[in-house]
Formats: structure tokens, sequence, C-alpha cells
């Protein structure tokens, strides 16, 4: 019985750790479906993702499908996330806010970078962009990028 478990091993942790230069900046280009880590101006990693269900233009407003667009900060990570892991971005700014108000509406919030979890595994093959207006990634690869990203680092969020 001990020499099955032993065979075994643990099982693979979706926590891993990373020891190379800092992340200094997250660039997301969604026209390109691309995020970019950078340490100053190298990139370090490149990431495919997927985008809101209505990916073309900035969220404007609670419940439109869209990702934001602007300047950010990483606000908070999420180890329990249903998509497997999340990174929080700042939305909505002041501005973001001010906007939504003009149009008699919230500008929504809880927007991350997050893996697909059981959700992403059975859309994403289907359908690129399906999430409310966060970004995804592979969960592999938010696993990588809730190692290498700090809380505060700003994230730019492009056409």
């Amino acid at each position: 019985m001990l020499a099955l478990l032993a065979a075994c091993g643990k099982p693979k942790s979706k926590f891993k750790t990373y020891n190379g230069p800092a992340v200094t900046q997250v660039v997301i280009n969604k026209g390109d479906r691309r995020l970019y880590l950078l340490n100053n101006r190298t990139v370090l990693k490149t990431y495919k993702i997927g985008l809101g269900n209505e990916p073309i233009g900035d969220k404007q407003y609670e419940g439109d499908g869209k990702t934001p667009e602007g300047t950010y900060i990483i606000d908070r990570f999420n180890p329990r996330s249903r998509y497997h892991l999340s990174v929080g971005v700042s939305y909505p700014s002041p501005e973001d806010t001010q906007l939504a108000a003009a149009l008699g509406r919230k500008p929504g919030g809880d927007i991350f970078i997050h893996g697909w979890g059981p959700e992403g595994r059975q859309l994403a093959p289907k359908k690129q962009d399906w999430t409310a207006g966060c970004i995804a990634v592979k969960d592999d690869e938010i696993e990588e990028i809730y190692a290498m990203v700090r809380g505060g680092t700003p994230i730019t969020i492009n056409p």
C-alpha cells in the first residue's frame, strides 16, 4: 500500500515560483489578442488571450461584455477563482465611473486576468472571446502570470 501511495506522488500545485527579472508592466493589445509581461522594455513572456464576448471597443458599463481600455494597476489576487487563478485589474477608474454615470449606468467591476477553469475549457475552443469582460489565458499560463506579477504593477489595455 505504501509503495502504491509513493508511486502516485504529490498532486501538481497550481502555485508556481518565479525568480527572474521583475515584471514592471503588463501590456494587453486587444486587437492582436496578446498579453505581454515586460521588464522595462524587454518582453519576458507573451500570451494569446481571449476577451469579453463583445471584444471591439472600450467597456462603458456593467453588462456590456467589453474588456476595458486604459491604464490600471494589478490590485488583487484570487487563489480560489472559479477560473483556476485570477489577477485583479483596478477597473473602474474615476473616469470609467463618470462615463457610466453619464449613460445612467453602473461601470461594473471585477475585471480579472484569469485562467479558463471548467467554463473556459468548454467555451474557449469554440469561441475565442467568451468572458464577461475579463482577459482569459489557459490555466497553466495564469499560473505563470500569477507567480510573476505583483500588486501595484501597471497594466495598459490597448484597443
